[in-house]
């Protein structure tokens, strides 16, 4: 059997907002269960056919302006919850140097290596260490790098 989460956790796996995923289980378009007390719980399946659902559109829109949170592409390997970049090269986090407030990352995308220069604080808020998968978004002269799970 399908484990059953809250509201709130369901929201945070779909990257979507509390009042949001709320709002699609008023209208219809969420399945639920009800607990004795009233409350809904989401099943890990009804997660998964929503992230599927919105990889479909997502794929769809590739040459739209942007992306919503809400239909965020989930990668085979990793989830990025919303990201308006299109150009985006996926890699394994080769080296992460750190000083003052900002830190070098180096991506290895196939046999190329990719340098970006970021914030110390973003570095410690994506967690990055060597060995992660992660993704570099390019987007005009800038770029941007996402961790995946």
């Amino acid at each position: 059997m399908s484990t059953l989460l809250t509201v709130r956790a369901a929201a945070d796996q779909l990257g979507v907002a509390y009042s949001t995923l709320k709002q699609w289980i008023y209208d219809g378009s969420v399945r639920t269960t009800r607990t004795n007390g009233g409350h809904h719980r989401i099943a890990e399946s009804e997660i998964l056919r929503l992230q599927m659902a919105a990889d479909g559109k997502a794929a769809g829109k590739a040459g739209g302006k942007r992306m919503a949170a809400a239909k965020a592409p989930r990668a085979a390997r990793g989830v990025l919850v919303a990201l308006s970049g299109r150009n985006q090269l996926r890699g394994i986090v080769h080296e992460v140097r750190s000083e003052g407030l900002l830190s070098q990352v180096r991506l290895r995308i196939g046999d190329q290596v990719l340098t970006a220069v970021i914030t110390r604080d973003a570095v410690n808020e994506l967690k990055l260490k060597k060995g992660d998968e992660a993704v570099a978004i390019i987007k005009s002269t800038e770029v941007m790098i996402g961790r995946l799970r």
